[in-house]
């Protein structure tokens, strides 16, 4: 079932989400529903506040390229009460886009790799290291997790050049408090 989401303004992607004690039959379904909904919209990742569920959990689905001209689709992964152990002191700067914030675009610099432990869905506890855009993907779904989103990111002049975008955002994109 595709799932509603939360837009940019909605108070649920600023709060900090709650650990999640067990995986249960509840927790499978929403995975489920997360990953139609991530088809849905095209997307490589979607966090659980973004789908009003203020809980520790995000899914990914980031395409690989094959070759120059090939993208094999992306592979469903699970990342439940992540949490990043390291990251590198190198920066990698990408262009990021959120589904919460339609239509809105910017250069966002992070560390280029990232070493993130979870426990995936069979509740087994993994450690990976992530690089480039993968790293970029774990990172931008784990802030929401924090309630953080990618414009917090962007430098204060640049915060400052795109509050008219955001509040136009803010009122096109209405937001149910569910």
């Amino acid at each position: 079932m595709k799932l509603p989401l939360a837009y940019y303004g909605n108070p649920i992607l600023r709060k900090k989400t709650k650990p999640i004690e067990k995986i249960t039959a509840e927790v499978c379904q929403l995975v489920k529903n997360m990953e139609e909904t991530l088809v849905d919209v095209k997307g490589v990742g979607l966090a659980a506040p973004q789908v009003h569920q203020n809980i520790s959990l995000f899914i990914t689905m980031i395409p690989k390229m094959v070759d120059d001209e090939v993208i094999s689709p992306g592979t469903l992964r699970v990342f439940i009460n992540p949490k990043i152990l390291s990251f590198s002191k190198e920066i990698w700067t990408c262009q990021e886009g959120c589904l919460s914030i339609p239509e809105f675009w910017d250069e966002v610099p992070r560390p280029h790799s990232v070493v993130m432990q979870a426990t995936n869905l069979e509740g087994e506890i993994f450690e990976e290291e992530f690089k480039e855009f993968e790293a970029h993907v774990i990172m931008h779904e784990n802030d929401h997790l924090n309630g953080v989103l990618f414009i917090d990111r962007l430098p204060l002049k640049r915060k400052k050049e795109i509050e008219k975008d955001l509040k136009k955002i803010k009122k096109n994109f209405s937001f149910s408090k569910k």
